[in-house]
């Protein structure tokens, strides 16, 4: 089976900051325990997800819901607490042939901790913008949340500020 990737950047301005998206475009593969290694190294290069279904194609949603789950489930087996993710209903301009309800994508993102949308993305270039922007959001979010250690730098000015009171307690 050859599985084809493709790996796109591109810039934005968001509040003021240029930011470079690099999206790593992988096809879902049904059979992730083929590829564990490959898969965990996608999921570690990774600090969001955009996980996009056809609401015209319900197999497309349940590969969306098993990715998130095995998603998280990597992600927390690696030690990472936060998993930003976003869940993408696209071809919102196709309803007459839609299989798969906005209800069902809000409930999917509210139980997993996700971020929803619904897109029309042959349409509509500014909610592709939008599901983005939200993306950095929970990233930065993600990010805030995490403590990391002090590193050497900030264990010396804990030290120095003990070390530098002044004593009035002394003669």
């Amino acid at each position: 089976m050859i599985i084809l990737e493709s790996i796109y950047s591109h810039n934005d301005i968001v509040d003021g900051r240029d930011i470079t998206f690099n999206i790593w475009d992988s096809p879902y593969c049904q059979d992730l325990s083929r590829e564990t290694t490959l898969y965990e190294k996608r999921v570690q290069w990774a600090d969001g997800f955009v996980l996009v279904y056809s609401i015209c194609d319900r197999a497309s949603f349940n590969a969306v819901t098993k990715l998130i789950q095995s998603i998280k489930a990597t992600k927390d087996y690696l030690g990472m607490d936060k998993v930003p993710v976003v869940i993408v209903g696209n071809k919102k301009d196709l309803n007459h042939r839609r299989t798969v309800l906005s209800e069902e994508g809000r409930l999917l993102a509210l139980t997993t901790a996700c971020q929803f949308y619904e897109v029309t993305a042959a349409e509509n270039y500014h909610s592709i913008l939008m599901v983005f922007h939200g993306l950095i959001d929970r990233i930065r979010a993600s990010k805030s949340s995490i403590k990391r250690p002090a590193g050497i730098k900030g264990i010396v000015k804990s030290m120095s500020a003990v070390f530098t009171r002044k004593r009035t307690d002394s003669l």
